[in-house]
């Protein structure tokens, strides 16, 4: 019976997805899911590529978190239109919250929405929200192990952003591990290394991220 239940709860949203990417689509909207541990960098990053596109891209961001609007609230100071979800304990953003969301947000066409999920690096990685590209942004003091545990996010990522970069010199962070276990993954997996503190890495991430080309097909 609970199998039965969880394949009913996961048909529901994969039809809710689908409804999303096509309007997305329909608006050439860039849609990405941002996926990581807590204490990565997801709002941070945001953060700066807001700062980094200047007047290039018009964006908009949903909020995902257990509790609290703390970083809804750094983003609204930017000016950038902003939604936040709590789940109340859910460990994840799942596609009809993406929907109510993006509902709100009266989206322009051709806008960039980024979706920052809950820090979770297991969870997310199930749901589909209808995004274009799923981002997942690892940590250098979180260790170089990552890929090799939790193999199911970086299967699906679109990009991987290795995160504190500055901090590589005082941790023991083995790239070369780091990369191997995410190509062996996923080979088609661009990586680009930044760091919010220095701005390293945060111009090549905005270019990225302005000139992808999103396929709009499912990869869950």
């Amino acid at each position: 019976m609970e199998i039965k239940v969880m394949k009913n709860i996961m048909h529901a949203n994969d039809r809710l997805a689908e409804e999303n990417r096509n309007y997305f689509k329909s608006k050439g909207i860039k849609a990405v899911n941002i996926m990581a541990s807590p204490g990565s960098g997801k709002t941070s990053t945001i953060m700066k590529l807001i700062e980094a596109f200047d007047d290039r891209a018009s964006v908009a961001v949903v909020e995902g978190d257990i509790a609290s609007s703390i970083d809804a609230e750094k983003i609204d100071k930017l000016g950038n239109p902003v939604v936040q979800i709590n789940t109340g304990g859910g460990c994840h953003l799942d596609a009809n919250m993406i929907k109510s969301a993006a509902e709100s947000l009266q989206l322009k066409d051709g806008t960039i929405l980024f979706i920052e999920n809950v820090g979770n690096i297991v969870c997310p990685s199930s749901f589909d929200l209808g995004e274009g590209i799923k981002m997942v942004i690892a940590s250098v003091p979180e260790g170089h192990d990552k890929p090799y545990k939790y193999t199911s996010m970086f299967e699906l990522a679109d990009i991987v952003v290795l995160n504190k970069t500055d901090l590589m010199p005082y941790i023991d962070f083995d790239k070369d591990s780091f990369y191997k276990g995410v190509k062996a993954l996923n080979e088609n997996a661009k990586i680009i290394e930044v760091s919010c503190k220095t701005g390293e890495g945060i111009n090549e991430l905005a270019d990225w991220m302005l000139n992808v080309q999103v396929s709009h097909n499912p990869s869950v």
